[in-house]
């Protein structure tokens, strides 16, 4: 049985990627991030973080899934 996860390779967006997917300004990505209601960012090296887009994907989908119920 195919299960599409053998084709899923997680890959990293940056912040200006995450603001314009999302519609949201720094400020409030990381008012939400300290709330809990935001997917938090990895360091992918000392000075750089980057959010998985798999996760960024779910919580777009859980906006508009909301919406809907």
């Amino acid at each position: 049985m195919n299960t599409g996860k053998e084709d899923f390779k997680p890959s990293f967006i940056r912040l200006e990627q995450v603001k314009a997917r999302t519609g949201l300004s720094r400020s409030t990505l990381y008012a939400y991030i300290r709330e809990g209601r935001f997917p938090a960012p990895v360091a992918i090296s000392e000075r750089c973080i980057a959010w998985v887009e798999g996760e960024i994907d779910g919580w777009i989908a859980e906006r508009i899934a909301s919406r809907r119920a």
